[in-house]
């Protein structure tokens, strides 16, 4: 299609000139690769852009980025904290999020009055919610996290991400959750130094390796 105007549907091929009011067009080479920032949510942050109610959200915290904007992977509701990740790349965020790739998250959960034997056994069996069965591919009590009263802690681990999954299944075994930290997404973990309501970019060989966790 050399020296002619081009027409919706036409392509260009490496090499071609391409002009636009006389000045030339250059594009990359190499589509850039996504980019991952991990946040540390405290409770009482919403993830959502905006709030009718003015309260404080996720995304008043983070970097600004331009062009593009932060989308973030998954969800944590209002009164859960730990580990959020963004990333500049919708299509990197629906792959991570979609059940079919199964990637783990992994919790410390508190529950009031603590869990029986019955009930971690139905928790890994699997239990019946509103949305569908659930289950939790691993049970642990916290060793060394400080019990209050009646309260023991947990880390738990699930192969999914839906709304309040992790206090629900707890619910429907009898129990309640009354703190929830999530600590790892995949092979990402929450680092131990970071401060709630701060951020870091994750480094560019973890990020490599989420990506590659959603193309085998």
């Amino acid at each position: 299609m050399r020296g002619q105007v081009a027409k919706l549907g036409d392509r260009a091929s490496p090499g071609d000139l391409i002009l636009l009011d006389g000045k030339e067009i250059k594009f990359s080479a190499h589509k850039s690769e996504p980019r991952v920032i991990l946040y540390h949510k405290p409770v009482g942050e919403l993830v959502t852009r905006s709030d009718p109610e003015g309260r404080q959200t996720v995304f008043d915290k983070l970097p600004k980025l331009s062009p593009g904007r932060w989308v973030a992977i998954g969800r944590l509701d209002l009164n859960s904290s730990g580990l959020l990740l963004f990333t500049d790349s919708g299509e990197l965020a629906n792959q991570l999020m979609h059940p079919r790739q199964e990637i783990e998250r992994e919790y410390e959960v508190r529950v009031q009055g603590g869990l029986g034997t019955e009930a971690i056994q139905k928790l890994l069996a699997g239990v019946e919610l509103e949305d569908g069965p659930a289950k939790f591919k691993r049970i642990d009590a916290l060793q060394g996290k400080k019990d209050s009263g009646t309260n023991r802690w947990y880390r738990v681990v699930l192969a999914e991400g839906r709304n309040r999954e992790v206090r629900r299944m707890v619910e429907a075994a009898g129990g309640r959750v009354s703190r929830l930290v999530r600590v790892r997404f995949g092979s990402i973990s929450l680092p131990l130094d970071l401060a709630a309501g701060r951020c870091i970019e994750v480094d560019a060989g973890k990020t490599r390796d989420l990506i590659k966790s959603v193309q085998s």
